[in-house]
């Protein structure tokens, strides 16, 4: 095999992504041409700079909500799909470094976006200019898909339904290899209920991402405090207020996370008595698998459902509880909805849907994924299986597209939590196995 990347090539994706990572992305209110907040807007206008830079064409919706850029000839496309988007960075008293600097530190980089999805995008990128580089004619054209809205509603990508093409075959870089043919359906939902002026509990900033705090204020600290200490749970304590601490990591995996809205509910459980918190603290407690609430959920496929009680807010108007479920395939969102309606109603709870993304599913037999898992294996000699994933990845919003890539099998997920971190020997190889994809799907010379 060819060798398409090059020291230079290594050198300035390292560039690329520190501009990039300095852009802090995540989700904010809206502003006239930026329907997530200006700093989003930024960070796309940014990575179009960038690839116009390396000798892309661009576009950019005159509504701010998506962008692409393109290279390359042909009536087929292959689609590259990413985001500009992150989660936003939490707790900044845990990072060791700056969350939007993009820092260099023995061997690897770090800043929020470096593996969820600014450094896949930027390895895709200059896997493609290598390729090219090396004098390789595309028979294809190729387009990166740049959302800016992937860590919540995925409105980018019904907007650019709405106005453009879709691909003929693609990727997104934005799980794990060898490849994913099938992703487990998604479904987010919000249970109400009647507020309180006993207390007021907060937890949680984003629905895909396991709460690392949840916050109590209220007259009865001090027997909050006596019921965390009696379950062994960290906290802190200032006056009146409780802050609970747990682990974040991203909601697909939540068993593996430590859920701080359902250990501070459990331990308010004790001391009050309230619809919203026994839900949380009697109920669910520490089942991220949702067996409590739903019933033991699982296939040979794709393996357990995951539950992950995101966000918590219980204040005088209301109790807002936004939960993130990962289904497995053979199951049917509308029969678990049922379920879950029925067990929320009996806590007082009223069950609204927010999000759901259906399942993916492209043949292990096709083109497509015969082609890139023989070119992980060619590459890394690691002849792991293709996998299913409890991810949700812009795969599946087009046809013949797959999840292919960044995170290798011993690589740390620190995806959604302080301190995200990619290690720059794993990103080089990234580079290699996506130069060597787009030569065999999008070129005539092999």
């Amino acid at each position: 095999m060819k060798t398409f990347i090059t020291e230079t090539h290594k050198k300035d994706a390292i560039a690329a992504l520190q501009r990039l990572v300095k852009v802090p992305s995540y989700l904010q209110d809206e502003v006239p041409g930026a329907p997530f907040g200006q700093d989003v807007l930024d960070a796309l206008k940014e990575c179009l700079t960038l690839f116009e830079e390396e000798g892309f064409s661009t576009f950019i919706d005159p509504d701010g909500y998506y962008g692409y850029a393109e290279i390359g000839e042909g009536e087929e496309i292959f689609g590259i799909l990413c985001h500009m988007d992150v989660v936003p960075a939490g707790d900044l008293t845990l990072w060791n470094t700056p969350a939007f600097e993009g820092t260099i530190k023995d061997g690897a980089i770090y800043g929020r976006g470096v593996q969820d999805d600014k450094g896949p995008s930027v390895a895709a990128l200059y896997a493609v200019k290598a390729v090219q580089e090396a004098g390789v004619t595309f028979n294809k054209k190729i387009r990166f898909i740049f959302g800016t809205d992937e860590e919540n509603l995925w409105r980018c990508m019904e907007q650019y339904h709405k106005k453009e093409k879709g691909v003929d075959m693609g990727i997104a870089p934005d799980a794990n290899f060898p490849v994913i043919y099938a992703e487990k359906g998604l479904l987010q939902v919000y249970l109400t209920g009647e507020g309180t002026t006993d207390f007021s509990l907060t937890g949680g900033s984003a629905l895909n991402v396991v709460p690392d705090t949840a916050v109590y204020s209220g007259d009865k600290a001090d027997e909050v405090t006596a019921a965390l200490s009696k379950l062994g749970y960290e906290f802190t304590q200032n006056g009146q207020e409780i802050s609970v601490k747990g682990k974040s990591i991203h909601s697909k995996d939540a068993p593996e996370g430590i859920n701080a809205n359902t250990r501070l509910a459990e331990a308010m459980c004790t001391v009050y008595n309230h619809d919203g918190l026994n839900f949380l603290g009697k109920l669910v407690k520490a089942d991220a698998n949702g067996s409590s609430v739903l019933g033991n959920i699982e296939d040979k496929a794709s393996g357990k459902l995951t539950f992950n009680a995101a966000t918590v807010s219980i204040n005088e108007q209301e109790t807002k509880i936004g939960i993130d479920i990962r289904i497995p395939v053979t199951f049917e969102k509308d029969d678990l909805a049922k379920i879950l309606t029925n067990k929320a109603s009996e806590y007082q709870l009223t069950y609204t849907e927010f999000d759901f993304l259906d399942s993916l599913y492209v043949p292990v037999d096709s083109k497509l994924v015969t082609t890139l898992l023989s070119t992980y294996r060619d590459i890394t000699g690691d002849m792991s299986e293709p996998q299913i994933s409890g991810g949700a990845t812009y795969a599946r919003t087009m046809t013949n597209c797959v999840a292919f890539g960044a995170m290798f099998e011993n690589t740390k997920d620190t995806m959604h939590q302080a301190n995200e971190v990619w290690q720059l020997d794993e990103m080089e190889k990234t580079m290699e196995i996506y130069a060597e994809a787009i030569y065999r799907l999008c070129s005539n010379q092999n």
